[in-house]
């Protein structure tokens, strides 16, 4: 774990995710409950993120974006790849703020690409949140063993092992050896692709500057 976390990226003095998702939030006049609702993430959970005292993975952070009308790039700062050719430690890394994880891109971005690929580095005793979304998922261990929940059911999952089922299935994972893991993630679910679309509220918002309300709310 001690070289995992000196291969750590380091911050570059940008916002936290958290406060990045409340200001963009409440320049769209929205509540917690009606971002939750259109991203699909409970109002609790939600409202830790925006408290920094949660940090959501990549998937659930792709899920607040698209809600919000926003690529995950306007959260995280990640090294782009261009050309289809990925070299083995020429990669950049990068981590979301107030995540142990370490993400390496593979997949690239072009017109019409549906899939979106990372390597993950995985310290001992994380767990991820529980999560359901659009899409499918691969995932296959490289290096160590995580335990991964789907639908209720419990496998753990050792190096060379793979899993392939539908996002809507609600998942969650964790780490619970005393050693790193590294994961080959690939999934369908948008992350850094330009195409992603705004919700239908967040195009409303972009078009007439505000949003209709027939009651007044109080943002929180």
């Amino acid at each position: 774990m001690t070289d995992a976390a000196q291969q750590r990226p380091q911050s570059e003095g940008r916002p936290k995710v958290g406060a990045l998702i409340r200001a963009r939030r409440r320049q769209l006049h929205l509540t917690l409950e009606a971002l939750g609702k259109s991203a699909e993430v409970s109002v609790g959970y939600l409202s830790q993120v925006e408290r920094d005292h949660a940090t959501p993975s990549l998937g659930t952070l792709a899920q607040i974006a698209r809600a919000l009308g926003v690529g995950i790039d306007y959260f995280v700062s990640a090294p782009s790849t261009k050309t289809a050719l990925t070299r083995a430690g020429e990669r950049g890394q990068f981590s979301l703020d107030g995540s142990s994880i370490i993400y390496e891109r593979l997949g690239t971005d072009f017109p019409g690409n549906m899939l979106s690929s990372f390597i993950m580095l995985v310290p001992p005793g994380y767990r991820s949140e529980t999560v359901a979304h659009e899409g499918e998922e691969i995932l296959y261990v490289l290096e160590g063993a995580i335990t991964q929940r789907l639908d209720g059911d419990e496998m753990i999952m050792s190096a060379g092992d793979s899993l392939h089922f539908r996002g809507n299935r609600p998942h969650s994972w964790s780490n619970h050896t005393d050693k790193p893991a590294r994961l080959l993630w690939t999934g369908t679910l948008a992350l850094f692709r330009s195409s992603a679309r705004p919700t239908r509220q967040a195009e409303t918002v972009a078009k007439i500057g505000i949003m209709p309300i027939k009651k007044k709310k109080l943002v929180k």
